[in-house]
């Protein structure tokens, strides 16, 4: 298999996530979610830091439409087919998929995670999928967070003049 079929054989359809899932039954899953729209360094040393938390590392990729609604409309900057291409292109992702949701409840139910993995800007008890994560006894990870490195610093610096 070429390395450019490799990577599209990453990215599995939300249909298809169940059937995925049970090739899978023993391991140990590890799950994050995000809006992913410029990759940068802190993305990468978390992500790296969260597929050694288990055996394989899954993305949830928030849909054009989400990100437009939770960070306005002049994002997402790179298109959902785009980003889950580059999370497929590291090394440290196995399966990226995209949601359309604002949080990840529907397709965490679907993938059903050993370990839920964010980054270290958030707290344990206020996640939105804590309740459902709970539930299904999957291990929270907060990891931390890198400081300096953001999509919103990223785009503050190519608005500004050198």
């Amino acid at each position: 298999m070429s390395f450019y079929s490799n990577l599209h054989s990453k990215i599995i359809s939300f249909d298809q996530i169940e059937s995925k899932r049970k090739d899978l039954e023993g391991k140990r899953i590890v799950f994050t979610n995000g809006c992913f729209d410029i990759l940068h360094p802190g993305h990468v040393t978390y992500l790296a830091q969260a597929r050694d938390l288990g055996d394989l590392l899954w993305i949830g990729v928030n849909s054009d439409t989400s990100v437009r609604r939770l960070k306005g409309e002049s994002r997402p900057i790179n298109s959902c087919e785009d980003r889950m291409l580059v999370l497929a292109g590291l090394s440290s992702v196995d399966f990226v998929s995209a949601f359309t949701e604002d949080t990840p409840l529907e397709i965490l139910k679907k993938v059903k995670p050993s370990v839920h993995s964010k980054g270290g800007d958030y707290q344990v008890e206020t996640l939105p999928e804590y309740q459902i994560l709970k539930e299904m006894g999957a291990d929270i990870q907060i990891l931390p967070f890198v400081l300096g490195k953001s999509t919103t610093k990223i785009l503050e610096k190519a608005k500004s003049p050198s």
